[in-house]
C-alpha cells in the first residue's frame, strides 16, 4: 500500500539533490579561490547567511511540495479517470516529448502570472529576494505553490497521466537549477535562441528597469520570444527586489507581501479597489512603475561592463549636469524652458494625486501626457 502511494510521488528533484549539493560546493569553492587570487571576485559569489536562508527555504519548499502533490494527486487522478475524454499513453516517446512542451508552456503562463498579478507575486517574490545569484539561490523556493495547481489542472483533462505530469514538472525544475549561475557566460547562439540559459535567467532576476518582468521561460526561451517578454542580457544585472526586504527571516521572506496586500485591502474603499489590490498588477512591475525605477548600472566590480549597447545609466550622467533650473549644460534658453515645463507638470501631477500607487496609477500616467501638452502651450 505504501509503495502504491509513494510511486506517483517520486520526483526527479529527489534524485538530483546530491547533484545540487555538489554543484553548490564546487561553485562556492571556485568563488573562494577567485576571492583569494583576484580582488574583483571578493563581493561576488556566496554569502554565508544568504545561502543558509536559501537552503532553509529549499527544505521547507520540498516538504510543502510533497504535501501539495498528495492533495492534487487525488484531484488529478479523479479528473484523468472520470472526466478526461481520452487517455494519452505514457509508454511512447512522443507522449513524453509532447507533455514536456505543454508543461513548459504551462510553466511560462504560471510564471508570467506570478510576476504580473499581485497575489501571484506575493507567493513568488521569495525566490527573487536574494541579492546574490548562484546555485544556492535556485533553492530559494516559495512555500505556497497554489498557482501551479490552477495551471496544471488542464493537463489531466487532456489525458496525461498524473504521475507523468509530476515527473516532467520535476525534470523542468531540475533544468532550471543550472540556469542560476554567473559562472557561465553566453552560450552558442542557437542554444541561446531556443533554450533558457544562465544569461537569460540572470536577466529575469535583475531588478534593473530594463530587466523587470522578462524571460519567464523554464526550459525554452521561445515562449518569451513568441509572446513579447524576451530581453537579452546587456549588462551585469542588479539582483534582488526593487525594494529590498533587508531580512533573512524565512517566514517574513515567504509571507510579508501577503501582509502588505491585507493592509492595502483594509485601507481601500469599494469592492473594485480592493480587488484591484489583490488581482491587479503589483507595485514596481513594468506595468505600474510611474517613474524610472532604475537600479543604475555602476561599475562596482572591474569586470562589470555592458555586453553590448549603452549602459543603462547613460541618462543619469546627463541628469547630473542639470542646473538648479533644470537646464542642461550647453542648451541655454531651451533648457530653462524645458525645466519650467517639468515643474508645471509636477505641480499639476501633485494636485491630481499623482503620488498614488495602486490600480489607478496607470490612469494618472495617461493624464500626464495631456497635462504636459497644456504646460508646453502655456510656456
Amino acid at each position: 500500500m505504501i509503495a502504491d502511494v509513494w510511486h506517483p510521488m517520486q520526483n526527479p528533484i529527489l534524485y538530483a539533490l546530491p547533484v545540487f549539493a555538489v554543484c553548490i560546493a564546487l561553485e562556492a569553492a571556485f568563488y573562494a579561490y577567485d576571492a583569494r587570487h583576484e580582488a574583483r571576485a571578493a563581493d561576488q559569489g556566496y554569502s554565508g547567511i544568504d545561502t543558509r536562508t536559501s537552503l532553509a527555504m529549499g527544505v521547507g519548499a520540498l516538504s510543502v511540495m510533497t504535501l501539495f502533490k498528495l492533495i492534487t494527486l487525488v484531484l488529478f487522478v479523479y479528473l484523468w479517470v472520470e472526466v478526461a475524454p481520452w487517455h494519452i499513453p505514457a509508454d511512447t516517446w512522443w507522449s513524453w516529448v509532447l507533455l514536456a512542451v505543454i508543461v513548459d508552456l504551462a510553466w511560462y503562463c504560471n510564471h508570467r502570472f506570478s510576476h504580473r498579478v499581485r497575489i501571484g507575486w506575493a507567493a513568488h517574490q521569495a525566490h527573487h529576494s536574494s541579492e546574490y545569484f548562484n546555485f544556492g539561490t535556485a533553492l530559494r523556493q516559495k512555500w505556497n505553490p497554489w498557482s501551479e495547481a490552477a495551471f496544471w489542472l488542464p493537463l489531466p483533462l487532456l489525458g496525461f497521466e498524473p504521475q507523468a505530469i509530476y515527473v516532467v514538472f520535476g525534470a523542468n525544475l531540475v533544468y532550471q537549477f543550472f540556469s542560476h549561475t554567473e559562472r557561465v557566460g553566453k552560450l552558442w547562439a542557437p542554444i541561446e535562441f531556443v533554450f533558457n540559459t544562465p544569461s537569460h535567467h540572470r536577466v529575469h532576476h535583475g531588478s534593473d528597469q530594463i530587466y523587470l518582468d522578462r524571460n519567464y521561460g523554464g526550459i525554452l526561451i521561445l515562449w518569451d520570444r513568441m509572446f513579447g517578454s524576451f530581453q537579452p542580457e546587456l549588462h551585469t544585472p542588479t539582483y534582488g527586489l526593487t525594494s529590498p526586504v533587508n531580512s533573512y527571516n524565512v517566514l517574513y521572506l515567504q509571507y510579508h507581501e501577503y501582509g502588505k496586500i491585507l493592509r492595502d485591502v483594509r485601507r481601500a474603499r469599494g469592492l473594485r479597489t480592493r480587488l484591484g489590490y489583490i488581482v491587479g498588477p503589483r507595485a514596481g512591475s513594468r506595468r505600474t512603475s510611474s517613474r524610472a525605477r532604475y537600479s543604475p548600472w555602476r561599475p562596482s566590480r572591474p569586470h562589470d561592463k555592458p555586453f553590448g549597447g549603452p549602459a543603462p545609466n547613460a541618462g543619469h550622467e546627463q541628469a547630473a549636469a542639470r542646473g538648479p533650473r533644470g537646464a542642461v549644460a550647453g542648451r541655454g534658453r531651451e533648457g530653462v524652458r524645458s525645466g519650467r515645463v517639468r515643474r508645471c507638470v509636477a505641480r499639476r501631477h501633485r494636485r491630481s494625486g499623482g503620488g498614488q500607487q495602486g490600480p489607478g496609477a496607470h490612469l494618472l500616467r495617461l493624464q500626464g501626457v495631456a497635462v504636459r501638452r497644456v504646460c508646453e502651450r502655456r510656456r
